[in-house]
């Protein structure tokens, strides 16, 4: 790691043009909590950093009638310690309550953990199945890129040089939405998950409206599952669940490392992809 350039940014033209000055050497620097060890591990070469939490548009935090708008320089605590926006997102607290510990959270952000582009990162499926909107700035202008097609790969996304998220958008739940997240992890001490699924219903009684599974750290992105689709306009029975759930093990992709086999992790979908259709249709009954 060689020395490079602190940029502090206070408005988004300001960072787009420190950004776009250095192109493919210079990142935006939010909470973090990863940028040193991603210059040290030497998967970036850095020539700047552009703080980009003095921005007022990165710390937005509004949630309105219709929409909650999230910068991507809101670290986690801010979320789950407002009680209007945890009581309305639920399932967004289950991501940002167990991204790393509270120290982390203090700093971190969901913004931060989707422009990582892990595929085992906490917060991206609840960003998918809350139907979420990255507002992304560049030389060119803002553009809108839905969240699903964020991330291109392992630790890569559609950023390109001189840009950078600058906020995130969803739809804000109404009555009979209800939303989970939950994770594996072999132990406490080890964050980093074998498997992960995030799922959303939205009910008219005791039917499914619309629904959505999102699946992480089985695949070299996080993955829209196709088990949403198979439940709209059924009924909220466990028998209707249990089969999406197994359409969600049939669309993971994983590979077998240290933490986990493929056949493990499959497995791991199907439960985890039951456990959160249950627990967003609990929480969608307890919503209306």
């Amino acid at each position: 790691m060689h020395p490079f350039k602190y940029v502090r940014a206070t408005s988004v033209d300001e960072a787009i043009a420190a950004l776009a000055k250095h192109g493919e050497r210079a990142r935006p620097l939010a909470g973090g909590t990863d940028a040193l060890i991603m210059a040290r591990a030497g998967r970036w070469e850095l020539d700047a950093l552009v703080d980009i939490k003095h921005i007022p548009e990165t710390n937005i935090l509004e949630l309105g009638s219709s929409e909650f708008r999230l910068g991507a320089a809101v670290p986690c605590y801010r979320v789950y310690e407002d009680e209007q926006i945890s009581a309305v997102f639920p399932g967004l607290v289950d991501s940002a309550s167990i991204i790393g510990g509270i120290q982390i959270q203090s700093r971190a952000g969901l913004g931060g953990n989707l422009c990582n582009a892990s595929p085992s990162g906490d917060g991206i499926c609840s960003l998918i199945v809350h139907n979420t909107t990255c507002v992304i700035a560049g030389p060119g202008g803002t553009r809108e890129v839905a969240v699903e097609d964020f991330c291109t790969g392992p630790g890569r996304s559609v950023i390109g040089d001189g840009e950078f998220l600058v906020e995130m958008k969803m739809p804000t739940p109404q009555k009979g939405f209800g939303a989970a997240y939950q994770r594996f992890t072999p132990r406490n001490e080890m964050d980093i998950a074998v498997a992960g699924v995030a799922s959303s219903v939205q009910l008219d009684g005791d039917t499914i409206v619309s629904a959505r599974v999102a699946l992480s750290a089985v695949g070299p992105t996080p993955i829209l599952s196709s088990a949403g689709d198979q439940l709209a306009g059924k009924e909220a029975t466990a028998e209707n669940i249990s089969a999406a759930a197994q359409t969600a093990s049939g669309d993971a992709s994983p590979i077998t490392d240290m933490r986990g086999t493929a056949e493990q992790r499959t497995h791991l979908v199907g439960v985890l992809a039951r456990r959160t259709l249950e627990r967003a249709v609990e929480r969608a009954r307890e919503n209306n």
